[in-house]
């Protein structure tokens, strides 16, 4: 086994019990971890040193990433507006079929993936890139505690909205922190059936409901997501018990989500889920009376766009993980019938700065990457490597009736900066970056929503048109 160093600088945890011979308690989830000294909880990241509960994750991450709000199944707040991911190590469940398993499994972290922030590191990144908002994101923010709450009030202070994205498996003593500090809550609620939730989750449901009425009643911005696994969970019943939760204890108006599956983890062995199984799915959920039910993690469906619901004008059109505002005006009514719009806007979170043609004599490396199978967005890490700013450019090519426009990607010395790009139009072909000899880039291929780990495009893929992602070998761990 090899030694990490990642874990090796324990911070004070909150939501601490302490009990006798040194044994302390741990209430951030449901489990409430009894650890002995020099042990670990579930979530391999919360531990005993000494007799006081500590926490070896503060500060550790993913690296930051640029995205947009719609890759964290949120449609009804500042539609296509950019966002900075934060994303750390560890969880308090163990799916079956997590997308994140190499950063949500402690045990399989390496410590080339991990890099080290500050809370004021984290807001910096934000207001130098003019972001608006920050997405506690990836594996599941609740294993950051102590770290996202912080962070969360300093970009609070500054004015930026924290976004948290999450399966939810939380104490409610846990979520009465949150709530001063998150905006906007999106849940990812696995299924509703509670065997389910035992065995394939190894958490269990009620919490997670129980939670989500929580941030629901204070008043907080959520929507709610259920990811649809071919022949385990993409069925109509899946569709009516969401329905019924979102609409008896939430509210019909809750936008919610059936996500597309694709194989990874220790459940490869299947396809991706059936378009027209989603497509069913959503219509049982609009006829059982919820008034915004979308699809994710596809395209070339109308299934993800949002129309007014008084005169059935077209307001948000999305193509994958881009949106555009067509019919809504800048109070948020619609442009026909003037009626509010069920959606919260954020004044200028959408793009950079753009030029139209690279500057001349900029000594400038153009490289290009085209979309291929289900590969359709793409993270693009550059790097200046100079003690001087750089100025690194970014568009898509290849359709006409998109905006060709560079946009101005602004790096500070020795900066290390990662965004997404995503297919924007059905015939849009690819992705273009053009970097200065003093920076460099790698380019990593993204399969659906934002996910860890991601895989360099250099290094090739298992199959590109199924999962462009490591393969998980049972029996094997750090």
């Amino acid at each position: 086994m090899t030694q990490t160093t990642w874990n090796q600088e324990p911070h004070p945890a909150r939501l601490e019990e302490r009990l006798d011979d040194d044994v302390v308690r741990c209430h951030l989830s449901p489990r409430n971890c009894r650890i002995r000294p020099g042990q670990h909880g579930f979530c391999m990241v919360r531990a005993n040193r000494d007799g006081r509960l500590v926490t070896l994750n503060y500060g550790r991450s993913v690296h930051a990433t640029e995205e947009t709000i719609e890759t964290e199944a949120v449609f009804h707040y500042a539609p296509g507006a950019r966002i900075l991911s934060m994303g750390n190590v560890g969880c308090m469940l163990n799916c079956d079929y997590c997308h994140n398993w190499k950063t949500s499994q402690a045990r399989y972290v390496e410590d080339k993936d991990v890099y080290h922030y500050t809370p004021e590191e984290v807001v910096d990144i934000a207001l130098r890139h003019d972001i608006k908002v920050i997405s506690w994101t990836y594996n599941d923010p609740v294993v950051w505690h102590e770290f996202v709450v912080e962070t969360a009030a300093l970009a609070q202070a500054a004015g930026i909205v924290n976004l948290y994205k999450s399966a939810f498996f939380i104490s409610g003593e846990a979520i009465e922190e949150l709530i001063p500090v998150i905006d906007i809550f999106s849940v990812s609620i696995k299924s509703l059936d509670p065997k389910y939730y035992r065995k394939i989750t190894k958490g269990w449901l009620e919490p997670v409901l129980e939670g989500t009425e929580q941030v629901y009643r204070a008043g907080k911005h959520v929507e709610v997501s259920t990811l649809m696994v071919t022949d385990l969970s993409d069925d109509e019943k899946t569709a009516r018990d969401m329905a019924t939760f979102v609409g008896e204890r939430l509210d019909p108006s809750i936008p919610t989500h059936f996500v597309r599956f694709h194989p990874d983890y220790k459940m490869t062995d299947t396809i991706r889920t059936p378009v027209d199984r989603l497509e069913r799915a959503r219509k049982v959920a609009l006829d059982m009376g919820l008034n915004h039910v979308y699809l994710g993690n596809v395209y070339d469906t109308e299934s993800t766009n949002t129309w007014c619901r008084q005169c059935g004008l077209l307001q948000v059109t999305r193509y994958g993980l881009n949106a555009d505002l067509v019919g809504v005006d800048a109070d948020g009514a619609c442009v026909s019938c003037g009626t509010r719009a069920p959606l919260k806007l954020l004044p200028d979170a959408r793009r950079r700065s753009t030029v139209q043609e690279l500057p001349a004599g900029a000594g400038l490396n153009v490289a290009s990457f085209d979309w291929h199978g289900d590969v359709r967005a793409l993270h693009v890490q550059m790097r200046n490597e100079s003690d001087a700013p750089a100025t690194a450019y970014t568009r898509r090519h290849g359709d006409p009736a998109a905006d060709g426009s560079w946009e101005i990607v602004e790096l500070k010395p020795r900066e290390s900066f990662r965004y997404i790009a995503a297919k924007s139009t059905p015939d849009e072909l690819g992705v273009q970056v053009a970097i200065p000899d003093r920076c460099t880039s790698s380019l990593h291929q993204v399969f659906d929503r934002a996910h860890f780990p991601t895989v360099e495009v250099a290094a090739g893929t298992l199959n590109q048109d199924v999962s462009p992602l490591p393969l998980f070998q049972p029996g094997t761990r750090r």
